[in-house]
């Protein structure tokens, strides 16, 4: 799948909704519950059920992203299903820390 900042894409088997913040250098095979990702108006959403080992869940507002393909995606609405590149899963993004101030 071809992605561009901006690109808003829906879970097909939970609520998960997200937004491509920083597109990766290449094609992906983006996923949420082991499912490809869509479109948000597509018909086919809950269509299918969650894989078992992709139950992980994403979270409202936190940014989930890839080193090694450059992928950074902000989840606009959480679900119950977890992101992945394939079988490979997404970690969320850790917040950089602030400095201390004296």
């Amino acid at each position: 799948m071809e992605l561009k900042a901006g690109t808003r894409l829906a879970s097909a088997v939970c609520t998960t909704e997200l937004i491509v913040v920083r597109p990766p250098t290449g094609t992906v095979d983006l996923r949420c519950g082991g499912r490809p990702m869509i479109p948000p108006s597509s018909v086919e959403r809950g269509a299918e059920s969650i894989d078992a080992s992709h139950r992980a869940g994403t979270q409202l507002g936190k940014r989930y992203a890839d080193a090694e393909t450059g992928l950074e995606v902000l989840c606009t609405k959480a679900g119950e299903g977890s992101l992945s590149l394939g079988g490979d899963a997404i970690p969320m993004k850790e917040p950089k820390p602030l400095p201390a101030s004296d």
